[in-house]
């Protein structure tokens, strides 16, 4: 018999019900030696009855070669052992080691940086240790202190940089060995880098704005400005210059570099404002000394703009009924607390942004409410209480900022 017989009462394979994976080129190789086997007793069968036992013998037989003719293959998930290890390299559950680098020592606002970023990691749980390394120094410093730490084996790095380029290789060769680096305060343009920052452009331009309008639009100005070449300089004087160019009738007769150091800044100010004539002075955050160089001098004050330094917010609210005008704008020190937030969610595998930029606002003498909410009576001077910035901190405000204890301190 024929196998084309065979085959000549049986509808498409699709509505038989065949396996899909069994074509009917196979169907027809099965089907033949099984018909030829069992001619005789098919012989005497109703067709009925043939239909469907050609076809239940179709699927077995269809059955069994496609599982011959497969290989035998482990489900990705299970293991000989039988057990699901799906999970078995599952994301790190804490115990990370924390590098700091800081190149700026005995200033206020650095050192509130760094005790946030021991409150945050102390909060999170998920820190064993965090290392700080502290000194002065420029780009070949920090190059050689973010070498030790990656020599070290710190989990994450955070650094508030030098140089907006001149790091990029060491940060790098960090991340090319699984370090996160977070740079703060200031940017970096390593590839792979988080940056978390103060909008530091906006910090300058919308104090010298309030400036330059306090003045009436006329007056010769001061700039005080930080470190000579670092970014956070480099963007606060690019806004300054950003909102001095609408205001033509504003004069800068001086500009100068502190170094983010009290001292210096209250010297160069003493300087300036028994020397000349000065409608009005813009810092870098270098403020209560300015300030106390008028007392010093007995000297008018002029309108100054600063940060929210706790000292500079005393200033503006109790030397106000002695003429002392001002704006405090925000840059808080606990943008630390932020990147070591912002490196243990990337070191627990949630890949948060890798850009995270903080908008100042401006609280100016004639807000008394807005500068009472962020004093605080009895904060160092050179340090800011804006320390909450949600949903980066998880300390308990000033108190575990002040502490600074980092895990195991």
């Amino acid at each position: 018999m024929g196998l084309g017989n065979c085959y000549a009462d049986l509808q498409p394979r699709t509505e038989l019900g065949l396996p899909k994976g069994l074509s009917l080129a196979e169907s027809d190789s099965v089907l033949g030696c099984t018909a030829l086997f069992h001619s005789m007793e098919i012989r005497h069968m109703r067709v009925k009855s043939k239909l469907f036992l050609l076809l239940g013998l179709l699927m077995i037989v269809a059955l069994a070669a496609a599982g011959c003719a497969l290989p035998m293959v482990a489900d990705e998930h299970t293991h000989e052992d039988g057990a699901d290890h799906t999970h078995d390299e599952e994301m790190p559950d804490g115990g990370f080691v924390i590098g700091v680098s800081n190149t700026l020592v005995g200033n206020g606002w650095r050192e509130q940086m760094i005790c946030a970023i021991k409150a945050e990691a102390t909060a999170s749980g998920m820190v064993d240790e965090v290392i700080v390394v502290n000194r002065n120094g420029g780009p070949t410093e920090q190059i050689a202190d973010l070498e030790g730490l990656i020599s070290q084996g710190v989990d994450a790095i955070i650094l508030n940089p030098t140089d907006r380029e001149g790091l990029n290789a060491v940060i790098e060769a960090a991340i090319a060995q699984g370090i996160v680096v977070v740079a703060v305060d200031q940017a970096v343009t390593a590839e792979g880098a988080y940056v978390a920052t103060n909008d530091q452009t906006a910090y300058a331009r919308l104090g010298a704005e309030w400036l330059f309008e306090t003045l009436g639009g006329s007056g010769k100005v001061v700039e005080m400005r930080g470190i000579d070449g670092v970014p956070a300089d480099t963007d606060r004087h690019n806004g300054f210059m950003e909102a001095l160019a609408n205001y033509p009738d504003i004069e800068v007769v001086a500009s100068t570099f502190t170094g983010w150091d009290p001292s210096t800044g209250a010297q160069q100010a003493l300087d300036l404002i028994t020397t000349q004539e000065i409608d009005g002075i813009w810092t870098s955050g270098i403020d209560y000394p300015v300030v106390e160089q008028f007392q010093v001098a007995d000297k008018p004050f002029v309108p100054i703009v600063g940060a929210d330094n706790n000292g500079f917010v005393a200033q503006l609210l109790d030397l106000a009924d002695e003429g002392l005008v001002g704006a405090a704008v925000t840059n808080p020190p606990a943008i630390g607390a932020v990147g070591t937030s912002i490196a243990i969610d990337a070191l627990l595998g949630n890949n948060p942004p890798h850009e995270t930029i903080l908008t100042p606002k401006v609280f100016a003498t004639d807000n008394t409410d807005g500068l009472n909410a962020i004093y605080a009576p009895d904060e160092q001077v050179g340090w800011s209480t804006y320390v909450d910035i949600e949903p980066f901190t998880h300390y308990n405000g000033s108190a575990d900022v002040s502490a600074c204890k980092a895990p195991g301190e």
